[in-house]
């Protein structure tokens, strides 16, 4: 949720009336519609704290994983049909290792007509966003933590191993 407000904070709002108790207050929303889409698997346990922020959130999934062998993204599930109708999606996953799953979901959303997302990770290796980076030099990236680098095998570290396997138990 930190991510979220900190990558939210420019966003335009609209002002609004309220009806409370005692009466109307004037008070703010945003004027964009927001979407968001974790890649999946990991990407889901950072989507409940976006939407505890923006409720009226859009969610669309994107599963993508790594090849462990070549280390290229694999896509396996994609819920993104036609054209994404959100001013601004939110790509959120918890790690930006090499860089190629959040490229290749943001490839996915652009060829669907996006044209405004913010990317938020919780940790970040200085090659992924590198890497993301001369991909999307217009979209940016919203981290936690940077760490020192990718492994041989690709994985940040020190970072935290695989984030899907440690939030869902299945290493």
């Amino acid at each position: 949720m930190l991510l979220a407000y900190e990558a939210t904070a420019d966003l335009p709002t609209r002002p609004i009336s309220v009806q409370t108790p005692m009466g109307p207050c004037a008070s703010r929303m945003l004027a964009d519609s927001v979407g968001i889409v974790p890649i999946l698997r990991a990407g889901l346990g950072m989507a409940d704290g976006v939407l505890e922020l923006i409720p009226e959130a859009a969610v669309w999934h994107i599963g993508v994983y790594r090849d462990e062998a070549t280390l290229r993204p694999m896509e396996y599930y994609n819920k993104i049909h036609g054209r994404c109708r959100a001013d601004l999606v939110l790509v959120v996953d918890p790690m930006l290792a090499t860089g190629g799953s959040a490229i290749h979901t943001c490839r996915i959303l652009r060829d669907s007509g996006v044209t405004r997302m913010k990317l938020l990770a919780l940790i970040a290796a200085p090659e992924g966003i590198e890497a993301f980076s001369g991909e999307f030099p217009d979209v940016s990236i919203h981290v936690g933590a940077i760490d020192d680098r990718l492994t041989e095998i690709g994985f940040i570290f020190p970072g935290l191993g695989d984030a899907g396997d440690r939030q869902f138990a299945t290493s």
